[in-house]
């Protein structure tokens, strides 16, 4: 978390022990989860089945105000350590804060609690010492869901309680005003509407289906990006779903990254498991030959499918999905070479930050922790040291804003991860550019250096559009639906005022798509002024009236989604501009 929000979060974390506060005195037969601190925010589970009803939308702001009245009792925040019995005791008859207790008691961990007046909670916290710390006015219970236990469709369906924070009552109306404008622009509602993607049961939960349209749009996502490193030096390549189990174990990603991953296949006797990673498979592309250091820096691109084994508690939309098309590539380089590859991605991303209108960003550059090498990182200390100040000096000679993250870096090396803001100020994480330098030996990855040597290179992993269902995810709600031309997955409609005009409607529908324009011919027996709307709710960008003037004058009428209504103008002349707006990136 950035040095900065620490005590907000300390906050937030405070105001979900106060709304189980406010819960308890309610219904003192409460059932607790956890409450921890998320974006903006927090939660707090409760499992109400003893109670027999759980609260609605409408119980939200009666809690606030029992959270508010207590606030104004300056209730303070109390710290004890104790024994794991001494846990069991206080928490009898709370099966979930009972199941944490024996975890921790298991891993040997301090087992923590903190009281406010008669209320305990099992918290490792911190929390503000006093409720006198934080703006009552400041924070809002938002909505009320159902939450599986741990995440897990295994365990029960909790209810869960969402509540927003911020120092001040004015970022709190500033981020609820944002937040009724990014409901409109939801991007579950909007690819709905605009027939992009769905979602099928007997697909499976986060399994995206994408329809012709939606599939438009990641075509020319790919066409963009292949065109980009092909002028970058990078070779396309392609690998299989699956992989053996071996190769995991080599990777290191069997333990470190297992519970990602789906559950293994056995056939013949062997493990299988589905690609949650294109890493592996990349290495063995180079391994496949002796390599020379002339062929360096070899960066190997694909487009390549990946599984990952999200629990169904937190599969949202095209955020958090199972399958996932990544814009992926990996750069083999000597260290030498390290600096110069490094900024090269980062301008990738500042080229597609501009094409894309996305004016403000960070990179959030993770580091490791000294304290779980061996554990939750590689066990190279040197090595750690050594690509984190390089990457570390590369971000200041380049003035790329970023922040430093402690412990969240990749498993094999440092990473960054991009976060971008949409139109109306929503922050996403959307893409990765990581260092490894411990995968590539556990390979044995070698080159022939200019000496005769052999040495092993550094990789670069890099996702610049980071997959294809989070990056359209976002660019549904930055564009609101509203594609720029060369995106739109239609980008005319032609619409002849009566049937009277269709021929010429078909006429230029033919026209428009020798010219690859993608356009649609609406001669629909309705009204003109309902398809205009029609055309208008698809946020088609030209939208192509034509009527007796037209025909006779080999013209059509144009009006644009964005800019209003246009001008009567020639064919050649309409399909020369379109033209030039999609190869501009208009």
């Amino acid at each position: 978390m950035p040095a900065q929000n620490k005590s907000l979060n300390t906050k937030r974390h405070s105001l979900a022990h106060l709304l189980a506060m406010a819960v308890r005195r309610k219904h003192p037969d409460i059932k607790f989860g956890m409450g921890p601190v998320v974006e903006n925010g927090f939660y707090y589970d409760f499992d109400f089945s003893k109670i027999g009803h759980s609260p609605s939308q409408d119980c939200l702001p009666k809690l606030e105000k029992a959270m508010r009245e207590l606030m104004k009792k300056d209730i303070k925040f109390e710290r004890q350590e104790i024994k794991a019995k001494e846990a069991k005791k206080i928490f009898a008859g709370q099966p979930f804060k009972l199941e944490l207790i024996n975890e921790l008691e298991k891993t040997g961990e301090k087992i923590l609690i903190y009281k406010s007046e008669d209320f305990i909670d099992l918290c490792a916290g911190p929390h503000v010492k006093s409720t006198e710390e934080i703006n009552s006015n400041g924070f809002k219970l938002t909505k009320i869901a159902g939450a599986y236990w741990k995440g897990s469709e295994k365990n029960p369906m909790l209810t869960r309680i969402y509540g927003v924070a911020f120092e001040t009552k004015k970022e709190l109306d500033d981020y609820l005003k944002m937040m009724e404008e990014a409901e409109k622009r939801d991007h579950r509602k909007i690819g709905k509407d605009l027939e992009l993607f769905a979602f099928d049961e007997d697909v499976g939960p986060g399994l995206p289906l994408w329809l012709p349209k939606g599939t438009i749009i990641i075509n020319e996502l790919e066409k963009l990006a292949k065109e980009t490193e092909l002028k970058s030096g990078y070779f396309e390549v392609r690998t299989p779903h699956i992989a053996k189990e071996s190769m995991y174990l080599a990777s290191g990603h069997l333990p470190y990254y297992k519970d990602a991953m789906f559950p293994p296949m056995e056939y013949e006797g062997t493990k299988y498991y589905l690609k949650a990673m294109n890493c592996p498979h990349h290495h063995k592309i180079f391994s496949s030959k002796i390599r020379s250091y002339k062929e360096l820096p070899l960066r190997l691109a694909e487009y390549g499918t990946v599984y990952r084994h999200e629990k169904s508690g937190e599969l949202f939309g095209l955020m958090r999905v199972r399958m996932l098309q990544m814009n992926d590539a990996h750069i083999y380089c000597s260290e030498e070479q390290f600096a110069e590859e490094f900024k090269k991605v980062n301008e990738m991303y500042l080229n597609y930050f501009k094409i894309f209108g996305i004016k403000k960003y960070i990179m959030r550059f993770s580091t490791h922790s000294s304290k779980k090498l061996g554990e939750k990182y590689v066990n190279e200390p040197k090595l750690w040291k050594k690509t984190e100040d390089m990457t570390r000096k590369i971000l200041m000679e380049t003035k790329i804003p970023y922040v430093e993250i402690p412990d969240e870096a990749a498993f094999y090396g440092p990473k960054i991860d991009v976060q971008v803001w949409s139109a109306i100020g929503r922050e996403f994480t959307l893409a990765t550019n990581q260092v490894d330098f411990a995968v590539p030996k556990r390979f044995n990855l070698k080159y022939i250096d200019s000496d005769g040597k052999e040495k092993t290179p550094l990789c670069i992993h890099r996702a610049p559009l980071g997959t294809h269902e989070r990056f359209i995810g976002f660019l549904i709600e930055h564009f609101a639906g509203a594609f720029p031309l060369w995106l739109s997955p239609v980008q005319a409609a032609v619409i002849p005022v009566s049937e009277k005009y269709d021929k010429y409607g078909e006429k230029l529908l033919a026209e428009f798509k020798e010219n690859n324009i993608r356009t649609e011919l609406d001669a629909a027996n309705e009204t003109l002024g309902k398809r205009i709307r029609a055309a208008e709710l698809r946020k088609i960008p030209y939208i192509l009236i034509i009527g007796e003037k037209e025909v006779q004058n080999k013209t059509v009428n144009v009006r644009h989604y964005k800019r209003g209504k246009g001008d009567e103008i020639k064919i050649e002349e309409l399909v020369e501009k379109i033209t030039k707006e999609i190869k501009d990136k208009i």
